[in-house]
């Protein structure tokens, strides 16, 4: 299943991001229908034909308008150390995407069990040093952070489409390597709204790579800001006291291992580091089983930390994640 679940996304990176497609041409009608719907049910919120929970703390979202990764959990623990700094008690909420767990609002721990909650929950509640809470309703998300665990500012990791939690500040985040591809929304392009959306969000990043390379296909948003992801040190799975420098493995065989909204951003980091990684791409959100371990192959498994978190039980000696530190330009 892994195989046929894999085989798709090449497919949508050429039909959304790659030259004119017929494809993508062909859809157009139910591309026009998804905007329809888009801009109605964010008018019927803004109009108050659909209830809007205000909640009592502010609350940043961060999130974007096109499907896949774009950066928005690096600038999520970013802006939670940055708030804390600054002597706030912040807390992130988050959807808890792939979690099996059947009630909700769930508390996220650094131990919790990202089948159960989900990846990126355990992952934020690790490394962002404050409280975690996963759900699909989001106010109810926010008023167990305020009312039960005493947070006093609250980020959002996604949730710009969440129109029924009120927001004090709207980041929209950017993938600087493919941009907003063909423009177009679901399914015929990438898009979740359509473009004129970041004209009413309050600050836009664009995710670059560590070589500050100019963005491709949005130089049309205006303001938009630059934000770096620098890799850490490797840490081993087996051993996470033990740590490698990511340009130690230069040389070696490496297989790169990268179940995330934009896998390619990962493989182009390590080639950027010097490494000639063997690629394997999953779908976001992938659950690993041993069935994918052994596929792998002998030597060095470099995968994001995303991924690692799911692949503890399953580790081997010479399986190693790269944490990634976001690092917004000044004026942001």
């Amino acid at each position: 299943m892994c195989g046929s679940r894999s085989a798709w996304v090449p497919d949508l990176e050429r039909l959304w991001y790659g030259p004119p497609h017929p494809l993508s041409t062909a859809l157009l009608p139910l591309a026009w229908l998804y905007c329809a719907l888009a801009r109605g049910r964010r008018l019927a919120y803004g109009r108050g034909w659909l209830r809007r929970v205000e909640p009592r703390a502010p609350v940043i979202v961060v999130g974007n308008i096109s499907v896949g990764g774009t950066g928005k959990t690096p600038l999520v623990l970013w802006l939670v150390h940055w708030l804390r700094g600054l002597g706030y008690r912040p807390g992130i909420l988050t959807r808890g995407y792939g979690g099996s767990a059947r009630d909700w609002p769930r508390q996220v721990l650094p131990g919790s069990d990202p089948a159960e909650l989900g990846d990126e929950p355990v992952l934020l509640a690790r490394r962002g040093g404050c409280p975690v809470v996963a759900g699909p309703d989001r106010p109810a998300d926010a008023d167990w952070l305020v009312q039960a665990l005493g947070c006093d500012v609250l980020v959002s990791d996604d949730g710009l489409q969440h129109y029924g939690l009120g927001r004090w500040l709207e980041i929209a985040v950017i993938d600087g390597t493919r941009g907003l591809g063909n423009g177009r929304c679901l399914p015929a392009g990438p898009l979740r709204e359509p473009p004129g959306r970041l004209a009413e969000v309050d600050l836009i990043l664009c995710t670059l790579g560590t070589a500050g390379v100019a963005p491709a296909g949005v130089s049309g948003v205006a303001g938009a800001h630059a934000m770096y992801l620098f890799p850490g040190a490797a840490v081993n799975l087996a051993d996470p006291g033990l740590t490698r420098a990511a340009r130690g493995f230069v040389g070696e065989r490496v297989t790169a291992v990268a179940g995330i909204g934009h896998p390619g951003r990962f493989f182009s980091l390590l080639r950027s580091l010097g490494l000639d990684p063997i690629e394997r791409p999953y779908p976001d959100h992938h659950p690993y089983s041993a069935a994918d371990v052994a596929s792998w192959g002998p030597g060095t498994v470099l995968m994001t930390e995303k991924d690692a978190v799911k692949c503890l039980a399953l580790a081997r000696p010479d399986h190693w994640f790269l944490p990634v530190e976001a690092c917004p330009d000044a004026a942001f």
